[in-house]
């Protein structure tokens, strides 16, 4: 159990780049930055905040997800964004990840990504990986994160840290197709047994996001042996009337298909991700002791929206071996001007720090606490 997880480090806005200009300006900090290298704007905010403070002691490693037939403003934007990540830090590398098979088109990004890390050459003397998920796709960024932290683990001294540029007015522009296809995160599948002696009663808990409803009926037409759907939706948030918004446009399925009463709705910090591993975290804690004995209990998550939700869930995804059901994107659509782009709301940054040195007496002392 990583105890140290519910009492994680955190820092938001200016705190992260605080944080950044004082931690990483130590003269014995060697980075390893693994990011995105895509269309979004929010791709090269990290970078350049790591490269003001360290200089040539920040490496990169740079994925680049490539989607068969992408749309040529978003190309255009994606091979700008690469080449001034280039030019922020010199000593990087840039890995193509095809998120689809060319053979049958089915999602293969998280092997692409495990094949990116196998390949890289690590510098010596490598303190700290900052995985920046601003950028990347689900499909891409949990299973980065899981074969990090498995790396760091291994690792005494070396610190683990996610870091985030959110903007959920941004992500509403951002709209993806869907493809057909229902499955697991690379190395999310959940419990691999234990099904064997005992009825199985799953509950799922699909992260509201715009524009999802379709992809979200579609995964909840895969699953059997549902005994109940507990959104999850923000709030407190930005903007005040966001999960508003999102259960009115989820009404649908939300009243006649899914049957949520308003006591399941799991309402989450849109700011913080430590509030949705804690949330969901307890949840898996209280539903097993509930069904011991009757049911077989898992919980499956559908992250979707804000990323900063989906880190949480990843956090408790990882912690608990929870399924994460997704369905990967064939393309994207985005128009980088906003309407009025004067009133467009400031990005939002989250830095946790994931795993490190730092927690080294941690366990031992929640350990004797609890002893």
């Amino acid at each position: 159990m990583r105890r140290h997880w519910e009492n994680c480090i955190t820092h938001f806005d200016k705190g992260v780049s605080g944080f950044i200009d004082d931690y990483f300006s130590q003269t014995s900090r060697r980075c390893v930055l693994v990011a995105g290298a895509g269309f979004d704007p929010r791709a090269k905010s990290i970078a350049h905040w790591l490269a003001a403070t360290m200089g040539d002691r920040v490496h990169g490693l740079f994925i680049r997800e490539d989607r068969g037939d992408p749309a040529v403003n978003l190309q255009q934007l994606a091979d700008e964004n690469e080449a001034r990540l280039k030019g922020i830090i010199a000593d990087c590398k840039v890995s193509h990840v095809q998120i689809f098979s060319a053979d049958d088109g089915a999602p293969i990004g998280g092997h692409g990504a495990r094949a990116a890390l196998e390949k890289y050459d690590w510098p010596a003397e490598v303190t700290d990986i900052v995985l920046d998920m601003s950028a990347l796709s689900t499909g891409v960024g949990f299973p980065l994160a899981r074969m990090l932290l498995e790396y760091a683990e291994a690792k005494p001294g070396l610190s683990l840290h996610v870091m985030v540029v959110s903007n959920p007015e941004l992500d509403d522009r951002i709209v993806g197709e869907p493809s057909m296809q229902v499955q697991a995160v690379r190395g999310y599948s959940g419990p691999s047994g234990g099904y064997e002696s005992l009825p199985v009663a799953r509950i799922w808990l699909p992260q509201l996001g715009r524009g999802r409803v379709e992809t979200l009926r579609r995964i909840r037409t895969t699953l059997d042996n549902v005994y109940k759907v507990c959104p999850v939706v923000p709030f407190p948030a930005r903007n005040p009337r966001r999960a508003d918004e999102l259960l009115a446009e989820y009404q649908a399925p939300l009243l006649n298909e899914w049957q949520v009463d308003a006591r399941d709705l799991i309402y989450v910090s849109e700011r913080n991700p430590l509030d949705c591993y804690r949330t969901i975290s307890t949840l898996k804690s209280r539903y097993d002791e509930t069904v011991k004995d009757v049911f077989f209990p898992q919980i499956i998550l559908s992250p979707f929206g804000s990323k900063v939700i989906a880190v949480g869930a990843m956090m408790a995804a990882i912690e608990h071996n929870l399924s994460v059901q997704y369905v990967e994107t064939l393309r994207y659509e985005f128009e980088p001007t906003a309407p009025d782009e004067s009133e467009a709301p400031p990005d939002m940054a989250v830095h946790v720090w994931l795993h490190g040195p730092i927690y080294g007496s941690y366990d031992l002392e929640s350990e004797a606490v609890a002893g």
